[in-house]
């Protein structure tokens, strides 16, 4: 079955990367939320997608620039104005708190390609092991030296490379570096790299997929996994193309 994975959350009707997306992708049905980490002055791991904060906070400049006990106060509405509070920053243990309440699926992605983001992969690793999500994460990246590293610190947990052109046979440079999957943009995606690569152990979750005839198509090709803004469209095209 093909998994849906709510990309930064359920980023279509709640700010993404928050607390309100991910509870809005639980209850739209989702099988694993997606979301992005960085860094900040003072080492706190952080849940934002840009290494800015101007797009989605009130906040601006540098996430690595700002101190946690000055961050935590600011908006991250985005775009969403109507919200009654508005939602603020999570910190990478704030989504591993609230996972104990439900048995949803996290990817989590290392943003450290423009910011390498100095014991990232430990502060990560170290979390996943306080509260043994070591089955229920994984791991995936741009910067495919932090995967490795991720991997050599810990096998025993997912990662997956993440990429945004073609890539050639993708599914023998993933296991090279020890990830069990690949995240590629939806737009380089064939019948031929998901069949292959599933056959060569490798899952296959494109991203960002919200067109309804991808999601179709990629569901019927037996797809791993789809990234989408959309769970709760996902999940109706899935029923019908699978019948679950």
């Amino acid at each position: 079955m093909t998994l849906i994975f709510a990309h930064r959350g359920y980023s279509a009707v709640a700010p993404e990367n928050t607390m309100l997306a991910f509870q809005a992708a639980k209850e739209a049905g989702a099988d694993g939320i997606e979301l992005d980490v960085q860094m900040t002055k003072d080492g706190c791991v952080v849940v934002i997608h840009d290494e800015r904060l101007d797009r989605t906070t009130n906040g601006k400049g540098y996430v690595k620039d700002w101190s946690w006990s000055e961050m935590k106060y600011l908006q991250a509405s985005y775009k969403y104005t109507n919200t009654q509070s508005p939602p603020t920053i999570p910190l990478l243990t704030d989504v591993f708190n609230w996972m104990r309440t439900n048995n949803l699926l996290c990817n989590i992605e290392l943003k450290n390609n423009e910011f390498l983001y100095t014991g990232m992969e430990e502060k990560v690793l170290q979390f996943i092991r306080q509260y043994q999500y070591e089955d229920r994460v994984m791991i995936s990246s741009f910067n495919h030296y932090s995967l490795a590293h991720f991997h050599r610190l810990a096998p025993d947990i997912k990662t997956a490379i993440l990429y945004s052109s073609h890539l050639y046979m993708p599914w023998k440079y993933a296991a090279a570096i020890g990830a069990s999957a690949i995240h590629p943009n939806v737009r380089t995606v064939n019948s031929s790299i998901i069949k292959t690569s599933i056959e060569a152990g490798i899952d296959i979750r494109p991203y960002t997929v919200n067109k309804e005839k991808q999601m179709e198509w990629l569901m019927k090709q037996g797809c791993s996994a789809i990234f989408t803004d959309d769970p709760k469209k996902a999940i109706v095209i899935r029923k019908v193309v699978l019948g679950k």
